[in-house]
């Protein structure tokens, strides 16, 4: 009787993953290795294979929906989805001790899918309540737990060990994660050209700026990960709302909507599309 083998879980993978790039560790060495990316050919390697995917694939795709889909169709798809990221909002900012932005977001979530027809209207934030976007990667931080290793994933792009972990806990906070098969696939990949589409303008700039593009993305990545956790400058928001893009306010951590007065290194190409 042939053997059957069981379908890894994404934790499984994602520890796969984490012990293969442990196992290169000792690649980046020198004077001239980053101490915060000691896997850098591994993720280079990966990087490129993004990369190419995103020129191929993913711009043309996002390109084509811009170009045949209306302005308010766009937004009100963008409002759908920043809508339903604000349910893991509320739960990041609950486990890290933010009654306030845990109220806003759970408000946030009732207003706009009641008033805002399922929120493709987006009534909260001219009502006043403030986006708090957070993720179970600055849960972790904000917990104590250390980033580790910078680290790109396959199609998520710019990480680390901890952002990683963190990334599968971001999928159990999504409600998309359970609804039927067709249901959660085809709004994942809607989800993916909403977020890519808003990234247009972003990754052309970058294309045009970055000598070095990866460890542009790269120092970028870190920089504004630290910034959120209150350890660093702030960035500029890029475009994508829910990448804790509200970080400005007189907690870094509170994650409030920023006015950062010079520009800096923009998103990769494939930057990570958990739910937002």
């Amino acid at each position: 009787m042939p053997f059957r083998t069981r379908p890894r879980s994404p934790a499984i993978s994602l520890a796969t993953t984490a012990a293969a790039a442990a196992l290169l560790a000792g690649c980046a060495t020198g004077p001239q290795a980053n101490p915060d990316d000691p896997l850098e050919p591994m993720n280079r390697a990966v990087f490129t294979v993004n990369d190419k995917l995103d020129q191929y694939v993913a711009k043309p795709v996002a390109q084509g929906y811009k170009a045949v889909t209306p302005e308010p169709v766009r937004t009100a798809v963008s409002n759908f989805f920043s809508n339903l990221a604000d349910v893991g909002n509320f739960a990041n900012n609950l486990l890290q001790g933010k009654g306030v932005a845990a109220a806003e977001s759970f408000m946030r979530v009732a207003v706009n899918s009641v008033l805002g027809l399922g929120g493709l209207i987006d009534i909260a934030t001219p009502a006043g309540l403030e986006k708090r976007s957070q993720d179970f990667g600055l849960t972790l931080g904000t917990w104590g737990v250390p980033s580790g290793p910078y680290l790109v994933l396959p199609l998520f792009g710019p990480s680390s060990f901890r952002d990683g972990v963190g990334l599968y806990v971001n999928f159990q906070f999504d409600p998309i994660t359970y609804a039927e098969p067709a249901v959660r696939n085809s709004l994942f990949a809607a989800n993916v050209v909403d977020v890519r589409t808003n990234l247009l303008g972003a990754t052309d700039l970058l294309a045009l700026a970055a000598l070095d593009k990866y460890a542009f993305v790269r120092d970028a990545y870190l920089q504004r990960r630290r910034y959120l956790l209150g350890e660093g400058t702030a960035l500029p928001d890029y475009g994508d709302e829910d990448d804790a893009d509200n970080a400005d306010g007189k907690d870094k951590g509170d994650n409030k909507e920023s006015k950062p007065a010079a520009p800096a290194a923009a998103p990769a190409p494939t930057q990570p599309v958990a739910p937002r």
